[in-house]
């Protein structure tokens, strides 16, 4: 069975969206070496899973992106989590929906069934990891149903002050074990946690 891996960007104070969208936070301290670190976990999952809204802003940019973590966002098949039943993936597609870059994004999965057992049914499947990493609403669910198996979370140096917390809400206290923590050139770090069972 594979495991369902939470990746995603946040400030010091804990923070993975902020109040400003416009903000380029999430680019602070970036480096050779933590873009590596990214391009590992990208390059390794057997599917990327991303909540719709999420999937609509990206979907577009990542056919036509430069360089070389557009390569494994192109490759790798992808699931789109809506409760929008009807909800279509070849219309929020690349600008030329028929380039091969385009093709896992025009033919996504949908997965509008309840998020506990599409994510059970993606978990049964073979190959790498789910890579969950957009967007706050569906990282923020997948923690509240304790679906997350493990977290790779790249903590940038900026500290936001508001935004928006994947850990908010809680019903209760989550306990953490942390596998590593790496310091990258720029400043940022890559702590993984999984969940104490």
């Amino acid at each position: 069975m594979r495991e369902l891996v939470l990746k995603m960007s946040m400030s010091l104070d804990g923070f993975v969206a902020a109040p400003r969208s416009e903000s380029d936070w999430m680019f602070r301290g970036g480096s050779p070496d933590s873009m590596a670190w990214v391009l590992d976990v990208v390059a390794g999952a057997g599917v990327h899973a991303f909540g719709r809204k999420t999937f609509e802003r990206i979907s577009g940019f990542w056919p036509t992106a430069p360089g070389p973590i557009a390569e494994p966002m192109n490759r790798i098949p992808k699931v789109v989590f809506t409760t929008q039943r009807d909800f279509d993936p070849r219309t929020v597609a690349a600008p030329d929906p028929d380039s091969p870059a385009a093709a896992t994004w025009t033919g996504a999965r949908v997965a509008a069934g309840p998020l506990e057992a599409e994510v059970t049914a993606l978990k049964q499947e073979s190959g790498g990891y789910v890579l969950a990493q957009g967007g706050t609403e569906f990282g923020r669910s997948l923690v509240r149903a304790g679906l997350v198996d493990e977290y790779r979370l790249a903590v940038l140096p900026v500290a936001l002050g508001t935004g928006a917390g994947i850990f908010s809400g809680l019903q209760e206290e989550l306990d953490l074990q942390l596998v590593s923590s790496t310091v990258f050139e720029g400043g940022a770090k890559a702590d993984v946690y999984r969940p104490k069972r």
